[in-house]
């Protein structure tokens, strides 16, 4: 595929400390898919959890296909995340810890042309590591600034 689509959570990582990463494959309609190549997606809100044994993504926002008749999808439906059983466990395991959570991070479509989503094992930031964090990124700028004149 001559266009990569490469959906960014920016919110991700100035909210939490990503701890370790995993790559999911999604079950979606025809509809989701084909609004995802034109790269309608927003995954500001959204979050990971377990209903049972599965893993699925909630308020993950996928516009509406514009050329989808009345069988076109439900823009925030949740959405089943296809991993492997040890990961699954791996991860249900590090959440039950204190302050962890699960994050999407990233969301494309893989050189075979599969809808695949980056998430991460977090765990929230508090006020002053926030501050830090937007010290660090200025004083990185400034440097890079000063390296070009």
């Amino acid at each position: 595929m001559a266009n990569q689509i490469r959906i960014k959570n920016k919110k991700a990582g100035f909210e939490f400390f990503l701890l370790e990463n995993f790559t999911a494959g999604m079950q979606l309609t025809g509809t989701e898919i084909k609004s995802l190549r034109e790269g309608k997606a927003n995954l500001t809100d959204a979050y990971c959890l377990f209903i049972g044994e599965e893993l699925f993504v909630k308020n993950l926002h996928i516009s509406e296909y514009t050329f989808g008749t009345h069988y076109n999808h439900d823009p925030k439906r949740d959405r089943k995340l296809l991993l492997n059983k040890r990961e699954l466990r791996k991860i249900l395991t590090k959440t039950k810890e204190k302050g962890l959570t699960i994050i999407p991070t990233l969301l494309f479509i893989n050189e075979k042309g599969l809808a695949k989503l980056d998430i991460s094992v977090a765990k929230g930031k508090k006020l002053y590591d926030k501050r830090e964090t937007l010290k660090t990124k200025d004083t990185k700028r400034e440097m890079d600034r000063g390296k070009t004149e």
